[in-house]
């Protein structure tokens, strides 16, 4: 089976990379795809693509079965549906599917593939329901657990930006390479 999780990863932070493993481990993945969206439909975006990717590939490029690739569609659907991708599970975290039904098409991105929900500690499961009962295949969701990991690229952009280490958030590697493009100040 393959896991795919997609983003904008701007920047990808420590919480993305333990989504990963542990989703890699949790449902046996044979092959993981980090998916960076070009240009994300329901996001602004602070670094280009191209940086973006580069920082992706440092952060998941250690992972076993993981491989980090260009996404041209904007929305889910469309990149489940041109038929890349068989027998997947989309990964997303618990604050993603939060706002799941604002999607676009999000029954139809259910038709193509499952989806694999991510929560932690801290994050109320049951705030998770109604959008589970709205969907018509909730069969096609399943939750995973991670360790908490309070951390967002909103807080990471401003504290690289207020010259503040961002060491702890991410993975080194990408840490390094923010610091030596300078970039989010």
């Amino acid at each position: 089976m393959t896991g795919l999780f997609g983003g904008a990863f701007d920047p990808p932070h420590n919480g993305h990379v333990a989504l990963a493993e542990t989703a890699l481990e949790h449902f046996g993945l044979e092959r993981l795809v980090a998916l960076v969206v070009v240009a994300p439909g329901h996001r602004d975006v602070v670094l280009d693509f191209p940086t973006r990717f580069a920082l992706a590939e440092l952060a998941f490029g250690g992972l076993p079965r993981t491989e980090v690739m260009p996404e041209e569609h904007r929305f889910t659907v469309d990149a489940v549906r041109d038929g890349s991708f068989r027998d997947a599970i989309f990964l997303v975290g618990a604050d993603e599917f939060a706002g799941f039904l604002s999607w676009k098409e999000p029954d139809g991105v259910l038709e193509e593939v499952r989806l694999g929900v991510a929560t932690r500690p801290g994050f109320p499961r049951e705030a998770l329901n109604p959008v589970l009962e709205a969907l018509k295949r909730p069969d096609r969701v399943e939750f995973f657990d991670i360790p908490e990991m309070p951390i967002s690229g909103t807080e990471i952009r401003g504290r690289a930006a207020s010259g503040e280490s961002i060491d702890e958030l991410v993975p080194a590697a990408v840490a390094v390479e923010i610091d030596r493009l300078g970039r989010y100040r």
